[in-house]
């Protein structure tokens, strides 16, 4: 059966985009002179970022009195920086006000739109909000960014992105990109075995899912409805039929009110 890319994860975009794209650990790098008196207040520009690193820390943690906290300090030594901005956009996202976030991200971007940690990041929160096109659109300026840490990511977001619009060559074209430059992104690997089984390119969709299955034991990472229902699919194609049903009684016992499970009943039926 055909089944369009994407939908079988229709109900866990919001929390795949709030974990998939704000990667806190490379957004800012400091460090502070230590006084008697706290910060060495001689040098603003570190004390801002150090104020920065808190305030994520706090938004990490969910401790969002903490975290406004050190971005006013952050604010009053610098009111117009874009990290603040973007910072300020996490913390009313979490808070559920999406305009003002929607507002801060912008205004972050307008005052450097070389930002590619708050691009990256404006594309997360247009993604959980179902706005693929747009998140498609800034991740697209974030991938062109090589001197982005995080560009591995990015790439493999954007063609996530790209599933949801259901332009199957420009997410081909994202999950490889993702793995030439980081060859453990195990979600681009899963998705390109998919992709490829879909075309019915099924050697090449065996390879990938092959590889897959590796990184998942090396990472001790546990089948998810979808990974399964893609080897089912797989499996299927091969002929294997005995191991489609080790691969269904597992989505059975696993995750029996998943998607993926309907869809799997639909296709013994048919």
């Amino acid at each position: 059966m055909k089944v369009e890319a994407g939908l079988i994860e229709k109900k866990k975009m919001q929390g795949l985009a709030a974990a998939f794209i704000i990667i806190f650990s490379a957004m800012l790098t400091a460090c502070v002179s230590e006084t008697t008196g706290g910060f060495n207040r001689a040098d603003p520009e570190e004390t801002l970022d150090v104020y920065l690193q808190l305030a994520l820390g706090y938004v990490e943690q969910q401790d969002l009195t903490g975290a406004r906290r050190h971005l006013a300090n952050a604010a009053n030594i610098d009111p117009n920086n874009s990290n603040v901005y973007g910072t300020w956009a996490l913390v009313y996202t979490l808070e559920g006000d999406l305009d003002l976030a929607d507002e801060s991200f912008r205004r972050a971007l307008r005052l450097d739109s070389a930002n590619s940690q708050v691009r990256n990041n404006y594309a997360a929160f247009l993604f959980a909000n179902n706005r693929f096109q747009e998140a498609y659109q800034q991740l697209e300026e974030v991938v062109r960014d090589t001197e982005y840490s995080g560009r591995s990511q990015a790439f493999e977001n954007m063609g996530l992105a790209a599933l949801q619009l259901n332009q199957l060559e420009d997410a081909e074209y994202a999950f490889t990109r993702a793995l030439q430059l980081n060859s453990n992104r195990i979600r681009s690997t899963l998705e390109l075995a998919d992709i490829n089984l879909q075309q019915g390119n099924i050697q090449n969709a065996a390879r990938y899912y092959q590889n897959f299955l590796t990184m998942r034991q090396f990472f001790n990472v546990q089948q998810s409805a979808r990974s399964l229902w893609v080897g089912i699919k797989l499996k299927q194609a091969r002929g294997m039929n005995n191991q489609m049903l080790e691969y269904g009684a597992s989505l059975s016992e696993l995750y029996p009110d998943s998607p993926e499970y309907t869809f799997y009943q639909q296709l013994l039926n048919d």
